[in-house]
């Protein structure tokens, strides 16, 4: 194998698959990244037996091959090349890199031993890709992270017709997107169980194109999986075989109060009265028509901090306690410069949402594709 390529796409391609490379392979050719030249075309791959990652490269080719590698060593060294072309040739147990007076040469690993990558499923169809990773990111920020328990740890993604909903749960907070894409074919209804961190990665990584292509298939005993690809990429993932929580029967349908909050300094004064919170203490809020008080600490050997924040409130004096850093999470999610957080007691679930802002005719709110949810359980406060 011997080929030419940029310096700055073999990098970009070579750093983007080294991502989905696990840190601790169960078996050493798991660490590895698989080159392989056809014509003119360079494919970079890695895969785990649960995440697979492949990138393509036009490249200036004079002998096809397959080759592979230490994959995050290759990662770094081709971050750190000189801006200039770069050489690549396979010989024999060794990779010759050379790129203008630089010169590596890396030991291969047995590409024999390596196992296939899945293909990739059928095109169930597309969304838009800065949607779709907005999406993503949004709901991803509420999914446990405890392996333990792997319904915790997934992103539900739900087709019905020319609607995707993503919901996603910890138990102490629950996210929830609902946006348009185009399916394949009319009348499409499926429901998945997506890990979330795998998600979240490749739908942020897969933003170089318009659109990313969803590709479903299922097997039997839930062997299920998912496919993303953009343009020149690809990735898959097992879906998690479990039994995700039934969230729309926790979402409250009507509420008792409501506050209208300025999200940008709401989210600096709570940053800043929570300096005061330890680990495990809620953020006190105190709503009372037009305005909030913020609170945190309050013994006489701790910190103690008060902030007030106008806002516009609905309904009867309500106080009630939240986990900061939850809290924090979801005003950073809902992407809008005014949120409604609707309350029904100060011990049930509070509901953030995004406030959509007047037309610049000043007509009705200019309208965003899809909607979020970001329910939150509260602390109990003392006394």
């Amino acid at each position: 194998m011997k080929f030419r390529v940029a310096r700055e796409v073999l990098a970009d391609t070579v750093a983007w698959t080294a991502r989905s490379l696990p840190p601790r392979p169960s078996v050493p050719v798991l660490a590895g990244i698989l080159l392989e030249v056809d014509g003119s075309q360079l494919s970079v791959s890695g895969f785990d037996y649960e995440v697979s990652a492949r990138a393509e490269a036009d490249v200036q080719a004079t002998e096809s091959g397959r080759v592979l590698v230490p994959g995050r060593l290759l990662a770094e060294i081709t971050r750190a090349l000189p801006p200039h072309p770069v050489d690549i040739t396979a010989d024999g147990p060794r990779l010759a890199i050379t790129c203008g007076n630089a010169r590596f040469s890396l030991p291969t690993l047995p590409v024999e031993d390596y196992p296939s990558l899945p293909s990739m499923p059928s095109s169930a169809g597309v969304v838009d890709s800065d949607v779709f990773a907005e999406a993503v990111s949004q709901v991803a920020v509420a999914a446990g992270r405890d392996d333990t328990l792997p319904m915790l740890t997934g992103v539900r993604l739900e087709i019905e017709g020319d609607q995707i909903t993503l919901a996603a749960t910890d138990r102490y907070r629950l996210a929830v997107r609902e946006f348009a894409w185009r399916p394949d074919t009319s009348g499409l209804s499926a429901a998945v169980l997506v890990p979330a961190r795998t998600l979240a990665d490749a739908a942020k990584t897969l933003t170089s194109g318009p659109e990313i292509t969803v590709s479903l298939s299922s097997g039997s005993s839930g062997e299920g999986i998912l496919g993303l690809s953009g343009k020149d990429r690809q990735a898959t993932t097992r879906l998690l075989d479990a039994e995700f929580v039934k969230y729309r029967a926790i979402m409250p349908s009507e509420s008792a109060a409501s506050a209208t909050l300025p999200v940008g300094l709401f989210t600096d004064a709570a940053k800043r009265v929570a300096l005061v919170a330890e680990r495990g203490t809620p953020l006190r809020c105190e709503f009372t028509p037009g305005q909030v008080t913020l609170r945190a600490g309050g013994t006489d050997d701790e910190g103690q901090a008060e902030e007030r924040c106008d806002v516009d409130f609905d309904g009867e004096p309500l106080t009630i306690g939240f986990n900061p850093t939850f809290l924090l999470d979801g005003l950073a999610a809902v992407h809008t410069d005014r949120a409604r957080m609707d309350f029904t007691s100060p011990l049930k679930p509070a509901v953030l949402s995004g406030v959509e802002e007047p037309a610049d005719d000043g007509g009705a709110p200019a309208s965003r594709p899809g909607s979020y949810r970001y329910l939150i359980m509260p602390v109990r406060l003392p006394g």
